[in-house]
């Protein structure tokens, strides 16, 4: 197998590519051979030493994958060789094979873009443990979305209109928000020509936003928090804008609000059952159309650093993928 290998925590483009024998898969694991990884900004951070988790050395980053599987441990049920799926492993993913836990396998139906699965795990995986078990976004509320033509962000903007939300999307730039619009957004606004508060008051009034989804932090996070309704519910998604802001705890107080942690992967570790019901629910929501997971690029295993990069720098929209 060929494996995108991290011999030492620094930057993506020191990442190379290696040759190593196929493992077979252990007790409780199949292994797939993979077609495509998504690429995500933990897996940049893990790469840096900058996540919260960090592997042992040398590892090979990527969370999530999908593909076929070519070979079943012992003691796994339901999974068999030639099947079609996704997993989400936290490391591993971008090689042409992994190694996988049964209870990490999503089985994918019939007819379903392997490029597009492997976008759902991280991303939608966690949208829709924001929205749904975090947020509880009910109909008529009107949600937030910052960052909304990243990953995250496009996935918050169909989950929630799936949801029967008003979506208001910020972003910093036109042609971002042109491609909110087209995935469901009622309302947009371009933060970096136009204030955030002002802009959020202009279309939220007096009641202001139900619930606001969060995954870049920085310096538009007291901005947004300022706008939220009252029993409003602020997710805390992710930092990619760099800055870990610093919110006055007087601000919920006031707004009678939550400050609300997401962390998907830690829920899909104790509640696989709950995650489980809520990718069956995107699935179908895929396959009917309802979400159309964008893949805006793919890469080759030898141009994986670069993918990390342009997510690093912000230039990636939607979801980028690699391609063993």
């Amino acid at each position: 197998m060929r494996a995108l290998t991290c011999t030492a925590f620094d930057q993506p483009e020191t990442l190379t590519v290696l040759d190593t024998p196929t493992p077979a898969p252990a007790p409780g694991e199949v292994t797939i051979e993979v077609h495509a990884a998504g690429v995500n900004y933990p897996d940049a951070l893990m790469v840096m030493g900058q996540y919260q988790v960090r592997p042992p050395l040398p590892f090979t980053p990527g969370a999530e994958a999908a593909g076929i599987i070519t070979a079943v441990g012992e003691g796994v049920r339901g999974l068999s060789v030639g099947q079609r799926v996704a997993a989400f492993t936290g490391t591993g993913a971008f090689a042409t094979h992994l190694n996988a836990p049964a209870a990490a396998v999503m089985p994918l139906p019939d007819g379903m873009d392997l490029g597009v699965a492997a976008t759902l795990p991280l991303a939608y995986g966690t949208v829709m443990h924001a929205l749904i078990d975090r947020g509880q976004v009910r109909a008529g509320e009107t949600l937030l979305v910052l960052g909304a033509a990243g990953g995250v962000g496009l996935a918050a903007i169909m989950i929630g209109k799936a949801l029967g939300a008003r979506v208001i999307a910020a972003a910093s730039t036109d042609e971002k928000l042109e491609l909110a619009r087209q995935h469901g957004a009622d309302e947009v606004i371009n933060y970096e020509q136009t204030d955030l508060k002002d802009a959020l008051k202009a279309l939220s009034g007096k009641q202001g936003v139900d619930v606001i989804l969060d995954p870049v932090g920085d310096r538009w996070a007291e901005s947004a928090f300022r706008s939220v309704a009252w029993g409003g519910r602020y997710l805390v998604i992710g930092f990619a804008g760099g800055e870990i802001p610093r919110l006055p705890l007087n601000l919920p107080l006031l707004k009678g609000a939550s400050v609300v942690g997401v962390f998907w992967g830690e829920f899909a570790r104790r509640d696989p059952a709950g995650n489980a019901r809520n990718l069956a629910r995107l699935a179908g929501w895929v396959m009917d159309g309802t979400v159309r997971p964008l893949v805006s690029e793919r890469y080759t295993l030898e141009d994986g650093p670069r993918a990390m990069r342009d997510l690093l720098e912000r230039r990636v929209t939607g979801k980028v993928i690699i391609t063993p």
